[in-house]
């Protein structure tokens, strides 16, 4: 990249001045689409962001942000007008879930890893404090504490205390303790309550609801202030009219609210809420295709002030004016970008903006209000070629039910697409999410090499409302599946794809159904890739249970079983063991502590023990869910390119 691009505020809109990111030359591009590029390295496709998740301090004056150095990932600080940082590391065999400033001095960073319980795996979580004007990181946890340590109910905006949610031991329900920062002290502000297991704080940092469930009904229990006690004001069965209101934000001071509820019209949608009285008021925003995702507050709860949801990328709707027409503005500026404001600082005057686009991993921007501009503020990988890029697009096909399946294709540069081998790529979860359209280094690292790679969001995916996500109740390795070979399908009769050059890759739920689709039905596919895929549908629920609420189990297991009529052992790999024919790659991270490394071990001693060796197993030391050090990233696509060229070559 040459230089830092400045983006001028002129006549009420953003205008690009200089060269940078998102000022790329269109005839480079143009004619690199008529040529097939060349070999993008893995090296540099393994490179991990040089730094994301960037959170602008509330005074404005500084940024905290994941960085790595020699592959080990660390948090850091710095002045918005200094390069000099101030990093730390993570504990070993951690995972960072998320990270924030508490205040303009203190930095809070959750982190998850695999600990065990009563003898058998499971993920514990706990809160890492880091003191910007000590040095100093401690740790935030009770010694008895449950496996759930980071539910942060509230932060205060001076950084002076927290309010979090944690079980006194494992035998109790949780309770909300008062922190004070830094010295961790916890004080006791609502006591444990059967069955609750989530409360929800409002933007005062009041504790306002309290949801459990119990004999098989989702119970509320709400307050107005701190001085009132709870009261029950609810309790629901999941076939009932209002079940499954997600609980929402609460307008200071007030028993009114606002809540996401798909009843109305199969979609999630938001509504005006009395939560005393838990009636639903009118429709305040809705989308007639998609959920709304999610909504949120000013800064001191009193005011709506926008909304989300994903159509083919992600969306925001501004319900403020100002806000509205400066995301106007944004897009203006950034037209071959998708841009929103990620953080901002208390006052508003300064915003971190990352843009980015399915042939570019993305950039930061600061706006500054107060000199109109908005300044290059650091590329997530400055080194990669965008030109050489494949375009992705999204699609549509009709499953065999007739069910309307959404998805995302990316074809090879340089290729004509008539015949060529494919590769099915679906997204992990696999329930409540999703994929979109983004930047994905593997994607472009396939179709780089020649593959056509179709990403279905199959039934059950987040985002596409009530029906669809019911759709995929009970469906795991049937009707979900089925919508994978209703896109190969859907391909070869258009004469995209050469329905004989087939192969499956996933990560996670994606692993899942790479290896279940090679031991469903060999016929149609020559091979299989799974990162982290679960192999024991019965063992993962198990394991997942044990940091789940009872209200989140009963649901998480009801989707997946369909209320016990699948029959798990007929879909999990481990146990269909025999029916594998085709050669299988298998890699997993021995710190992960979502889809546990014991899922693909288990694979593959069932594997040698069948005498079945088609198969390459690497396991990842240090890693996690996903990849930390950019060398295993790097060895995980140089055996996934060699595993494909010699199975499924693409000439």
């Amino acid at each position: 990249m040459s230089g830092r691009a400045i983006l001028k505020w002129i006549t009420g809109a953003l205008l690009l001045a200089g060269t940078g990111p998102g000022a790329m030359a269109a005839e480079p591009a143009a004619k690199a689409a008529e040529e097939r590029p060349a070999r993008i390295a893995t090296a540099d496709l393994a490179q991990l962001p040089d730094f994301s998740d960037v959170k602008l301090s509330p005074d404005g004056q500084r940024i905290l942000y994941r960085g790595r150095v020699g592959g080990k990932p660390f948090i850091a600080y710095r002045p918005l007008n200094d390069s000099n940082k101030v990093s730390f590391g993570i504990p070993d065999k951690a995972e960072v879930a998320w990270i924030r400033w508490a205040g303009n001095s203190r930095i809070l960073i959750a982190v998850g890893m695999n600990v065990q319980y009563f003898g058998e795996e499971a993920r514990g979580t706990y809160l890492v404090l880091h003191d910007t004007v000590t040095g100093v990181s401690s740790v935030i946890r009770r010694k008895d504490q449950g496996l759930e340590g980071d539910d942060v109910l509230y932060v205060d905006p001076e950084g002076q205390y927290l309010l979090l949610s944690i079980q006194k031991t494992i035998y109790d329900y949780p309770s909300v303790f008062r922190v004070t920062l830094p010295d961790g002290k916890m004080t006791e502000i609502v006591k444990a309550r059967q069955p609750v297991w989530e409360w929800y704080a409002d933007e005062a940092g009041i504790v306002r609801i309290g949801v459990g469930w119990e004999a098989r009904k989702a119970k509320f229990f709400y307050r107005r202030a701190a001085e009132e006690r709870f009261e029950m004001i609810g309790a629901v069965r999941p076939d009932e009219e209002d079940d499954w209101i997600d609980v929402a934000r609460v307008v200071r001071g007030s028993d009114e609210g606002y809540v996401l509820s798909d009843k109305k019209t199969g979609r999630k949608a938001l509504y005006k809420f009395n939560y005393r009285t838990r009636e639903i008021g009118d429709l305040v925003y809705g989308n007639e295709k998609y959920d709304i995702d999610d909504y949120w507050l000013n800064d001191d709860g009193s005011v709506l002030e926008g909304a989300s949801y994903t159509d083919d990328r992600d969306r925001v709707y501004w319900f403020d004016e100002a806000k509205k027409k400066q995301q106007v503005q944004i897009d203006k500026a950034l037209a071959d970008q998708q841009a929103w404001v990620t953080s901002r600082s208390r006052d508003g005057q300064r915003m971190l903006v990352l843009a980015t686009a399915p042939h570019d991993p993305g950039a930061y921007y600061l706006l500054d209000r107060a000199t109109r501009e908005m300044a290059f503020l650091g590329a997530l990988q400055a080194s990669l070629p965008p030109e050489q890029f494949a375009t992705t697009k999204a699609v549509s096909y009709r499953a065999r039910d007739g069910m309307e399946i959404p998805a995302f294709l990316t074809l090879p540069k340089g290729r004509d697409p008539k015949g060529l081998p494919l590769i099915i790529f679906p997204h992990g979860g696999p329930y409540g999410v999703r994929d979109k359209l983004e930047y994905d280094a593997q994607v472009q690292l396939m179709a780089n090499r020649g593959y056509a790679v179709l990403q279905p969001n199959y039934r059950g995916s987040g985002g596409y409302g009530t029906s669809f996500d019911d759709a995929g109740r009970g469906q795991i390795g049937v009707k979900m599946q089925d919508d994978l070979d209703d896109g190969m399908d859907w391909l070869a009769e258009q004469g995209v794809i050469d329905k004989s050059r087939v192969c499956v890759v996933g990560a996670s739920y994606g692993g899942y159904a790479a290896l279940w689709a090679v031991m469903r039905n060999p016929e149609r596919y020559r091979c299989a890739a799974s990162f982290a895929g679960v192999t024991d549908w019965a063992a993962i629920l198990k394991y997942d249970r044990r940091f789940f609420s009872k209200k989140g189990r009963a649901k998480w297991e009801a989707r997946v079983t369909g209320d016990a009529t699948l029959d798990l052992s007929s879909v999990s790999p481990i146990q269909q063991v025999a029916r594998l024919t085709r050669p299988v790659l298998i890699a997993h991270g021995d710190d992960d502590s979502i889809v546990p490394v014991s899922q693909s071990k288990k694979l593959v001693a069932a594997l040698k023990k069948s005498g079945n060796l088609d198969f390459e197993y690497r396991e990842y030391p240090g890693e996690g869910h996903g990849f930390s050090d950019p060398a295993n990233q790097k060895d995980w696509f140089d055996r996934l390119d060699a595993f494909l060229a010699k199975h499924n070559p693409a000439g």
